[in-house]
């Protein structure tokens, strides 16, 4: 779910609250796999250089922190 989630990112420019709170979802149920980790961190680089923009407000970074 999370590569469809950040490929839907990419694809739009934006990365929704919905698709957001859907990531967070299935790290805290740690439903993932290490694939979908690092998609999260391509995800992650492509927000902070400016290629996608979030909906949301707050620290992206932390939706990486539940997984630690």
């Amino acid at each position: 779910m999370i590569d469809r989630l950040v490929t839907s990112a990419f694809e739009t420019g934006c990365l929704s609250v919905e698709s957001e709170a859907l990531i967070r979802q299935v790290l805290a149920a740690r439903t993932y796999r290490v694939s979908d980790l690092e998609r999260l961190q391509q995800l992650r680089d492509a927000v902070q250089s400016g290629r996608v923009k979030r909906e949301a407000t707050g620290r992206f970074e932390r939706i990486l922190e539940v997984c630690r």
